[in-house]
């Protein structure tokens, strides 16, 4: 059964808005990424932060108030009407949730409890539900009235891609009519200060796959896509497949020979029907450490002998952890979407100073453009702790 894409709600350091993301990320603009200190004690890092006022929780809700369900407000409601048709059509239990996330609300509960540790009291508007990872979908659900399945994933920076396979098997076991599907994680010192802990986080922009790269840069972002069983636009487009791996190697290093992010790629090829050649676009998980670097570049070669074009979009949008895989995969609907009528496609932003040990792979440019015909199948990639791997295609339907 066909799961389509039928509308997308984005905010990232590229833009508010999936027009905003779209021109930013054709561009190569970075500068959204910006320096910052504060974050991590005694060190400035580049931080891929929203800029600006959020949206506001609705009074009734102000319980359940956190800038992760704020990113994930903004995010909705740039697709509402599409939403508000979904449920006069299905019904509020027929529509299911589920998202992505790493964070939740921790950055808030972080500081109430700071709060509390000085005055041996939490502030008044302190709710340990604000931290719980099933926050986002409660909020969501709670916001639209809706009375179907809503869940969160949290398998570090997996979750939101996990979350697009989820939602599908909702409506293929016929569960659900519509699923409100993606990620959101913001900013927070925990993230920040555990990376940090782990000798990850770069000074400097990150260079992915570059022989100079020397670790990541954080992000945030929210993710929503509208996934039914039912074409909604003239020129629909379909997450066609999925595949997910576990190679359980270490409890924060990657596998070295890529041989779990293969086994990701091709369970997503099998999903979709698809073989290597039909793939026009990989967006690599790339986060610009050491070690990821170098066993995706593996895997890819592996899989992709002949070349594919690809690219690293987190000197873009920063590794929004959790919501990556959704984001991502939005980069690729937006590849795909009738608004991009250039056939742009993300390019990949470094120092051109590739790494010997690395194989070469075929990096998209300003150039590069992808056919204006479907069928177009796009790739995306997440990786994430554990040894826990994702692969999506997103395309043209059917």
């Amino acid at each position: 059964m066909t799961a389509y894409l039928n509308a997308l709600g984005v905010i990232c350091a590229l833009g508010r808005d999936k027009q905003q993301v779209a021109r930013s990320l054709f561009a190569g603009d970075c500068s959204g990424m910006r320096t910052e200190s504060g974050w991590i004690p005694g060190r400035s890092v580049p931080v891929a932060a929203v800029r600006g006022p959020l949206a506001s929780l609705p009074a009734a809700l102000a319980q359940q108030s956190s800038r992760n369900n704020q990113l994930l407000l903004e995010a909705a409601l740039q697709i509402r009407a599409d939403i508000d048709q979904a449920i006069a059509r299905h019904g509020p239990a027929r529509i299911g949730v589920v998202l992505g996330t790493s964070t939740s609300g921790i950055d808030e509960a972080s500081r109430g409890i700071a709060h509390y540790l000085r005055d041996q009291r939490f502030p008044a508007d302190y709710d340990y539900r604000q931290q719980e990872l099933g926050a986002p979908a409660n909020f969501l659900a709670d916001w639209l009235g809706l009375s179907g399945p809503a869940y969160v994933i949290s398998t570090a920076c997996t979750s939101s891609a996990r979350a697009l396979m989820s939602a599908r098997r909702l409506l293929d076991l016929g569960l659900c009519d519509a699923v409100l599907c993606g990620g959101v994680d913001s900013l927070c010192k925990l993230t920040l200060n555990g990376f940090s802990a782990l000798e990850a986080v770069s000074a400097q922009r990150c260079n992915p796959f570059s022989v100079n790269r020397d670790g990541i840069n954080i992000g945030e972002a929210a993710v929503l896509f509208l996934m039914t069983r039912e074409a909604l636009d003239a020129r629909p487009i379909a997450l066609l497949g999925g595949g997910a791996s576990s190679d359980a190697h270490h409890i924060s290093a990657p596998e070295p020979s890529g041989r779990g992010a293969l086994q990701a790629m091709q369970k997503a090829l099998h999903s979709a029907g698809l073989d290597a050649g039909q793939i026009a676009y990989l967006n690599l998980h790339g986060t610009a450490t050491p070690h990821n670097d170098a066993m995706e570049s593996l895997a890819v070669e592996q899989l992709f002998p002949g070349g594919v074009p690809c690219s690293s979009t987190k000197p873009l949008s920063g590794h929004t952890l959790g919501a990556a895989g959704a984001l991502e995969a939005a980069f690729c609907w937006l590849s795909l979407s009738a608004a991009n009528t250039g056939h742009a496609l993300p390019p990949h932003v470094w120092d051109a100073q590739a790494d010997p040990q690395l194989p070469a792979l075929r990096w998209v440019t300003q150039a590069t453009r992808l056919a204006p015909d479907a069928p177009r199948c796009l790739m995306s990639n997440s990786f994430a702790f554990g040894g826990n791997n994702v692969s999506l295609i997103i395309g043209d339907a059917p």
